[in-house]
């Protein structure tokens, strides 16, 4: 079993990933709200904003599997 300082660790980084991404998620979405209100293809910036997204699913899921991992190491 991972060691609870290991998992505590990586938590702190996930937590990380986790606000990081939601920030440029919210950044992008102004991005493409722009385009479109401005007349332009938002095409790239939109699909940008779709791997934004599934990159943020795969954070929050490492972040939901490591508070899963500490609170069966008899973590808080």
């Amino acid at each position: 079993m991972p060691d609870k300082q290991m998992i505590l660790d990586h938590l702190r980084l996930a937590e990380s990933h986790v606000s990081l991404g939601q920030e440029h998620i919210v950044r992008q979405r102004q991005l493409v709200a722009e385009l479109k209100r401005d007349g332009h293809d938002p095409g790239d910036a939109g699909k940008l904003l779709a791997q934004f997204e599934e990159l943020q699913a795969m954070h929050v899921a490492d972040r939901d599997r490591l508070i899963g991992e500490l609170a069966e190491a008899g973590g808080d």
